[in-house]
This record gives C-alpha cells, structure tokens and sequence, in this order.
C-alpha cells in the first residue's frame, strides 16, 4: 500500500507528472495531461531547481498552462462562433419572414439568450490554469524529517475539520463513522487537527458511534501509519482489490499480513457494534422504563443518565427540533510530544513501539433546537462549529466534510496547506476546492454525478481568474476569511487581518455575538499557534454558543459564516468571500483527496438538481446577485458567477424548442423562419462549431468523450423537467410566496464491499414518480409523435423532394433531442433498461405504429397532401373494410 506522503524525502521532480500527490507516481493519464500543459511561470522552473522566491521562501506549488497549439485554436475556434451568432441574430432582425411571428419573437430571444449564456460559460474557461502543489518542498519547510507525522516540531498550522450529518438511519452510520476514521489517521501532525462533529438530529447513536470508532481508531490508526496504507477509510480500504494497491510503503513489510488480518478482524467487530446500537439503546432505555414526570421512555446513556437529546419516545425538550445543546470531547488534545505504542504481545498482537499511537481531537456537538426558530439545516449548524471550535483549538484553517465523504488521499490536508502558505498568494487565498468525485456510481455514469467537465473544465476556467466556487464540502477555508475579514491586498499598508478583526468595529457584539471568550479568540484565528482550551474550564460557554438564540441580531449568516436563507448556501459563502477581494484555489490530486456518496436515482438526481437549479436562480434576483458585486471581484469571476446562477432560464427557451415538432402532426406546412435553408444552415454551423469546442476542450481537461456526452445528455434531462420547476420556484419567490418545497438527497444505505456496491447499482433500475419527471416525459412523446408522423407523410407522398429534405434536417434536430434524453429513457424503463436495446426496439415499433396511423388518417384529414396512388389504395382498402361490402 503506498501513501501519497511515504515521506519527507519524497522528491518531486515533475509535480504535473506526478498528478500532485508529491509521490512522482503517474500513469497514462498522467503522461496524456502533461503533453497538453506547459509551466507557466520562468520563475517557478527556478523554484522547482532548488531556488526560492523573491523573498528567498519556497514556492509550494508549480502552475501551468495549456501549450499554445492547444488553446489557441481553442480561442478562435470561439471567436468565430460568437461572430457567426451575431450574423445569425442580424440576419433574423433583418428576415422577419415566418408564419407566426409570435413564435418568430420567442425564438429570437432564445437564440439571443443561447448566446449570451454561451457566452458567459466560455468567457471563464479562455485561461485555465492548473496548479500543482509540492508536498517534498512543504514537509522540508514546515515539517522537517525525524518523526515524521508524529513530530512535536512541525509548524505545519493547525486545522478544524467539521463533519455534518443529521440522521444515523437516512445517513448510514457505518459510513458517517468511516469518514471520522479517514480523519483521525490522516497524514497530519496528530496534534494539529481536531475534529467536530455535528449531529443535527440529536441522536445518542451518533454519540455512542463516536466512542465506538475513537475505540477502533486506536488500533486502525496506529496500522496506517505503520504501513502507511490508503486510503484511510476502513471500509474503502478493506473493499480495495489487491491489484489496486500499489507498492508496500510501510516500514514493517514482514508483520504486514499478520497485523492487517488483526485490524480486519477488529473492524468487523467494530461494525457489528455499531449495528448492534439500534438495539442496545432501546433495550437500555426500555429496562429503566418511563419517565413519571415526563409520561415518555427516555434515552439513556451506558453511565445510567438521560441524554440530553433526542428520546425514543418524544418529550418536550427530547426531540428532534427541541433539545438542548450538547456539546461534548469524545478525545482530548494529545498534546505535543509523541507517545509509542506497546511492543507485540498476547494481549496486542501488533507491535506498535516504533508508532506514534495518539489520536487527535474529536467533538460531538448538537447545536440546540428549539420551535419557532429557522434552524437554517447545514449553514446554521456549520456556523455552531465554527464557534464552538474557536473557543476549543480556534484553528486559523477549517475543512469542512459531508458526513458522507471521507478522506481518500491522506495527504489532502498537505495539499491545500501548499496553496494557503505558499509566499505568493498565499495570504490572500480564503479557501482550497479539491473536486468532488464518488464510489458506486455506475459504471456508465448514466446521470453524470461526477460532473466531470465543471470539476475538470470549468473550475480549471475559473482557476485562471480569481478562483473556483465553493461546491459545499471537500473545501478548506481560511478562519479569517469566513469571519468576514479583508484579504492583506485590500487592506491599508499599516493594517493586518488580525488589526481589523480586532477593531472592525466598537461593538463586536453587533457582529459576532455576546461571548467575550468567542470575540477574543477572534483575532487570534490569524496566527498560526494557539494553545488548546481546556474543555472543563469553558463548559458553560461552549453551550451558551451553541444555543439559538446567540446568532440573535448579529451578522451570523450574512456578513459573518455561511450564509442563511438559501438552498445553495455554499456559492453564496463563496461568492461573498470572493466578492470581499479574497481569491480560491482548485487542487486536483491523484488519488482523490476526498471521495463520497452519490444519488444514482433518476428521480433522487433530478431533485438535487432542482435544489441546485432553485437555489442558483434565488441567488441571482437576491442582493447576492453578481450583478451587484463591487469592483473588488474581478470581472470574469463575476460573468462566472452571472453564468452558475442564471443558467436555468434556459429551460424556458429549450422546453419551447422542444415542442416545436407538434406542428408537424398537422398536415399543413409551417416555418418559423424563411428562407428555412439558411436558417438551418446557421443552426448547423452554430451547433458544429459548439461541438469542436468541445471536443478541445475535453482534450486539454483530460476527460473522457463519454463523460463530455454524459454532461450534454443531463442538461438537456435537467432544461426539459428541473430548470422549468426551478423557474417557477424563482417566479413565486419574487412574489412573496413560498416556493417549491425542496427535497434532500437520500443517502445510500450501503457503501465499500463489492456485494454493497452492486446492491447499489440496483437503484439505477428503480422507478420513482413524481411530478418532476412529467415534462420530460411529454417532450420526448412529441419528438416521436413528430418523427413517426414525417415518415408518415413521407410515405403518403405528401412531400416533394425539397420539402423532403428540409423535413429530413428537422428531423436531425428531433433525433438530436432523443439523443439528448437517452438516459432519462433509460432511467423510467425501469430494470428493463438493463437491457438497452429493447429501448431501441421499442422506438422502432412506436415509429412504425404513429406512421402507419398518420397514413391512415391523412387522407380524411389532409387528403391533398396524399398522392394518387395512396388515394386510390385507401379508396379500394375502404370499399374493402366498408360494412356495404360484407357478407353473411
């Protein structure tokens, strides 16, 4: 098994090559990326050699960019499609030739809001820039060699990392708990990272869970550091393939076998206590029996008391959105000096004396609920962690994890600490977005959950301008920056983040809340050194930050956390740091940094994509719209955001050119525009341009044509059925109503071994109604009802050879649209998609049945557009079928 961090010494002589892990490791697809990028920077080829900076510091990362043979053809390619739409929009001014020039107004605007929304998607992406950072340069610096992880020494900063989860049944707790583990073995000083977790149901599963892994991590945490295995999340770990493991990296090749069928033997035994909580509890509530003054069964601890949150029987003040805060150290600071474990023995078959057995820190925290008040769901509770966090270990950087995503590459914390302390932008950098990447998504990636072409397109856009958008985990975040300080470049010659968090202003109650102990760690969250709080000493103000009423008239979740009032609150947070001057930075690395769970669903991914969609759009007619930005965002960043939050009033436009074909099941002839062979002539040109830009594009992101087709294929599922909804969710908003309700994303109950994973792609076959999938249902209905009726009249000779081919270029565009929609039809076949070609089947026959109708029904409705021989073939058929002519 072999660590992205083997060791200090780990040279890195082509850090593009070696896909940024530091290890020189690359494999094909490493060597295919190099060819297409080039360093940037004269200064950092010096650097790479041995040299610093200007101010003689090492540079921490190497930047690059697309060779010039590559992009620029890129960019022409571009500026000839933005002048082809503008003579295409002038000459539909210029030829207002139609017949229905309420329809000719309608796709005008279209065809002009399909080029302004172009537009503003490749205006970000015209300067991609990747960065790679080196891991052997920052462990030389901030972390000599010796002890390595466990070395009092390092001055690597310290970090926060916060993990969110609500339900342990929703949210399967085995994999909740597999994410805690990844964290407590990263490869991080073990005294310089400390773990919150938030349980925003309340749940004593959750609690006694985390004294269960604290229990398991001090085995399996001690076994990754030995053999430096990865990645670090058990489950992942042991459901690996041994031809994916890469070479043994450890320091004990010989004992490896032994201790690892150990450490496998404990885990099991780990999941079987884990499974056994849903029991054990209500047993050892039910024994102590109910509670005389509350008339409920209460929960209770293994020390006989009540928990203080949720109850088996609700009660007032015990149940979920009604309970107290509960904040409390599942493991203590460690402290600095490190501490080896016990040679092997009958007792410990693992020799751990050469190993550094201390585990970080781990809370548990339930913020308080009470009735009346907007909890603001995973925002309010981020923003509990932050605080509570500040008065425990107030580390100047926080990451921040779903509960369903664990640490793949235990080096990730290593990589984002090269951007944030890197001597160029380091100071001014407020957070580092590693791309989201899943386990059990189907093979084929039917519903594009890997969003392959904006983590590895756009964001590497969005790289070359101020920086990528924050997508809601996997993110690291400067503490200051999310206090809602200025960046040290916006700020005067004689002033410091730490000056203006202090005197920001008289009354930093107004801001930040009345917890003194709070508002004086404030300006302290700069400085890279802070001693840890003693728990016992503040009990009393970790809850009291904690309640609900403490955010109360301050600036929490608007100009201080995350931000409230929004189903997309991770791009508003992200907009409006970069908004306030600070920049981001995107760190791809191979392995993964953080690796998670995905809605394989149709109906589940259509309703995340509806959040998504109705959060982006409430953000753009908000007063966080980029439009309304000040000069301190740059200019691009601002057409980027403009592009990530209006992108859904497509939908209007497309869902109307979906249905145009309706008109071709009458039998007259119609045009939108005249003369329709230049028109078609520009659509082809405008769409064939398109589609070569994306064909480069793909080249020098480095992603598969499949995942390109799959991100074209789910936008057009997502413009026929979710942008519509999220529109009109936008529209009632803007009216004063509610909106629409949206739905959170189920989470798998299953993940890591290989019978989990195929008992997953089960999901993909499962059928969920609902009226989200009802528009895209009607436009893929008429695209057939209008192929099957062309080759009707087609038939019938109700064409001449003109009209033929004009219909034939029509009909490219519907079998463009089924296409388009393949995996939606994919997805309500239900298991009988498993066999893909009855789909085709099924189409063949359903085209067949419409134009064996539309013949039949043509001579009685349009009998003109039939020719003479059909006409005297229908005639003699219906002398033939008359009642006249039958007999008895």
């Amino acid at each position: 098994m072999s660590s992205p961090a083997a060791g200090n010494d780990a040279g890195l002589a082509d850090p593009l090559l070696a896909n940024g892990d530091g290890t020189g490791r690359g494999g094909a697809g490493s060597k295919d990326k190099k060819k297409y990028w080039v360093p940037a920077d004269e200064e950092e080829i010096l650097a790479a050699e041995g040299r610093g900076g200007e101010d003689g510091r090492p540079l921490l990362y190497r930047t690059f960019k697309v060779k010039g043979i590559l992009l620029h053809p890129y960019r022409l390619i571009n500026l000839a499609r933005l002048i082809v739409i503008i003579q295409f929009l002038v000459w539909r001014m210029r030829h207002r030739d139609t017949d229905s020039m309420v329809l000719w107004w309608v796709t005008v605007f279209g065809d002009f809001w399909f080029g302004v929304s172009w537009l503003l998607n490749q205006a970000s992406k015209l300067n991609p820039i990747r960065r790679v950072p080196n891991l052997a340069l920052l462990n030389q610096r901030f972390d000599p060699p010796g002890d390595g992880s466990s070395s009092s020494s390092s001055q690597l900063p310290v970090v926060d990392v916060f993990i969110n989860t609500v339900d342990p049944v929703d949210e399967p707790v085995l994999c909740t708990m597999n994410s805690v583990l990844s964290i407590l073995a990263t490869d991080y000083p073990v005294g310089r990272h400390a773990t919150y977790f938030s349980d925003d149901g309340g749940s004593l599963v959750h609690y006694e869970a985390l004294l269960e892994a604290a229990r398991f991590a001090a085995v399996w945490a001690p076994f990754c550091r030995k053999h430096r295995v990865e990645p670090r999340a058990p489950e992942s770990y042991f459901a690996a393939k041994a031809e994916d493991a890469g070479p043994y990296a450890g320091d004990a090749p010989a004992q490896f076998v032994d201790d690892r069928r150990h450490v496998r033997r404990e885990y099991e035994e780990f999941k079987a206590r884990l499974a056994a909580l849903f029991t054990v509890i209500p047993q050892r509530s039910e024994a102590h029996g109910p509670d005389s003054a509350k008339g409920a069964t209460p929960t209770f601890m293994a020390d006989g008391t009540h928990w203080p949150g949720t109850w088996l029987e609700p009660a007032a003040n015990h149940k979920k959105g009604q309970h107290a805060a509960i904040v409390e150290v599942v493991l203590n600071h460690p402290g600095g000096e490190p501490q080896l474990g016990a040679p092997a023995s009958s007792e410990n078959p693992m020799d751990l004396s050469a190993v550094d057995v201390r585990l970080p820190m781990l809370v548990y925290i339930a913020r308080e609920k009470r009735p009346g008040y907007d909890h603001q769901k995973k925002a309010g509770a981020m923003n509990v962690q932050l605080r509570v966090s500040a008065l425990l270990s107030n580390a100047p950087f926080v990451i921040n994890l779903d509960g369903d995503h664990y640490i793949n590459n235990s080096a990730a914390f290593r990589a984002a600490m090269c951007f944030m302390l890197d001597p160029r932008h380091g100071e001014d950098t407020a957070f580092v977005q590693f791309p989201q990447r899943f386990d059990d998504v189907d093979p084929t990636d039917r519903y594009s959950n890997h969003n392959r072409v904006f983590f590895d397109a756009t964001s590497l856009g969005l790289n070359g301008i101020q920086g990528p958008s924050y997508v809601g985990t996997g993110c690291m975040f400067r503490r200051a920056a999310l206090y809602g300080a200025d960046p040290p470049r916006w700020l005067p010659p004689d002033g410091s983040v730490s000056k203006q968090l202090s005197s920001s202003d008289n009354d930093p109650c107004h801001h930040f809340g009345n917890s003194m102990p709070f508002i004086n760690s404030i300006p302290l969250a700069t400085h890279h050194e802070r001693p840890v709080a003693p728990p016992a000493s503040i009990d009393g103000e970790l809850a009291a930050v904690a309640t609900c009423a403490y955010e109360d008239g301050t600036g929490w979740g608007d100009g201080v956390g995350w931000v409230y009032n929004i189903a997309t609150e991770d791009v508003v947070t992200g907009f409006r740091i970069h908004r306030k001057g600070w920049r981001s930075m995107y760190c791809a690395t191979e392995p993964d940094a953080f690796r998670g769970t995905a809605p394989i669903n149709l109906t589940e991914r259509l309703y995340q994509l509806l959040r998504w969609s109705g959060g982006s759009l409430d953000m753009f007619f908000s007063r966080n719209s980029p439009l309304l930005a000040g000069r301190r965002l740059h200019p691009l960043q601002r057409v980027a955001y403009a592009n990530m939050t209006a992108y859904p009033i497509s939908a209007a436009f497309i869902f109307v050119y979906d249905l145009l074909p309706l008109m071709w099941l009458s039998g007259s002839e119609f045009y939108i525009q005249k003369p329709f062979a230049t028109y078609a002539a520009y659509l082809f040109a405008g769409i064939a341009m398109m589609e070569v830009s994306g064909m480069v594009e793909i080249t020098w992101a480095g992603i598969t044509l499949l995942d390109w087709c799959r991100n074209e294929q789910f936008f057009m599922v997502g413009a026929t059925g979710v942008y519509p909804a999220a529109v009109l969710h936008s529209l009632l908003r803007l009216v004063g109503l509610k909106g629409l309700p949206f739905k959170l994303t189920a989470k798998p109950q299953s993940s890591g071994a290989a019978a989990a994973a195929r008992e997953r792609f089960a999901e993909v076959y499962e059928v969920q109604w609902a009226p989200l999938l009802v528009p895209t249902v009607v436009v893929i209905a008429v695209n057939v009802a209008a192929v099957g009726a062309a080759l009707g009249r087609a038939a019938a000779g109700g064409w001449s050879l003109p009209q033929l081919a004009a219909t034939a270029g029509g009909m490219l565009f519907n079998a463009w649209v089924l296409l388009l929609l393949y995996p939606f039809a994919l997805g309500i076949m239900g298991r009988w998609s498993k066999r893909p070609y009855l789909l085709f089947v099924l189409l063949v026959v359903t085209l067949a049945a419409i134009a064996a109708a539309y013949v039949a029904l043509l001579p009685v409705f349009a009998p003109r557009f039939v020719s003479p021989f059909w006409l005297g073939f229908w005639s003699r058929l219906g002398g033939f079928i008359s009642p006249a002519s039958w007999r008895i």
